[in-house]
């Protein structure tokens, strides 16, 4: 009030003009607290959204783990290993072995579904792993079973990124050189 005349001071212009400040005041003090309040909530919606996340890959870790756990019984016991199998037709010794094809190709799939690695660097481990004659058999045996998967799915974008590399594999004189497609969409 240093800056008021005395004589607005005194008057009923003075003190209106003192209570729009006071108003003033408290709306913009409102304002801040307001913006304040809706920061906490934005930052509180991204935690919470970043807990999710987490809490999304850790069941799917979960549940691979349960899935891992079963192909190691099948593969240490034989009839748990008939049961756990789809193929037809195989010795112990190659039911086996395609079980722990199919285990070693789900913990690259798992690697790149929990953010443990990029595309590029996934289809580097597929391009290794495709250089296993059991993988390959085991790839072909299974072919029928992934053309049940749903077309946008992660694993049927990974089983054609497969079937692509045995391709390029099947051409190439040098197995390390092949076409890298791009990553599928999330």
């Amino acid at each position: 009030m240093a800056t008021q005349t005395p004589a607005v001071r005194h008057s009923r212009i003075g003190s209106a003009v003192a209570s729009g400040r006071g108003l003033m005041r408290a709306f913009f003090a409102w304002g801040s607290r307001h913006r304040r309040r809706e920061q906490l909530l934005l930052e509180c919606s991204r935690q919470l959204f970043t807990v999710a996340e987490e809490l999304h890959r850790a069941n799917l870790i979960q549940q691979h783990r349960l899935l891992v756990e079963q192909l190691d019984r099948a593969i240490d016991d034989p009839s748990l290993a008939a049961a756990l199998s789809t193929l037809r037709g195989l010795t112990e010794v190659k039911r086996r072995q395609m079980l722990f094809a199919n285990r070693e190709y789900g913990v690259l799939v798992l690697t790149y579904r929990v953010d443990g690695c990029c595309w590029e660097e996934l289809l580097s481990r597929l391009r290794i792993l495709c250089r296993n004659e059991l993988f390959v058999e085991y790839w072909t045996a299974t072919a029928e079973h992934r053309r049940t998967l749903p077309d946008g799915s992660l694993e049927a974008k990974v089983g054609l990124a497969v079937d692509a590399i045995l391709e390029d594999l099947r051409d190439a004189d040098e197995w390390w050189v092949v076409n890298a497609e791009s990553p599928p969409e999330p």
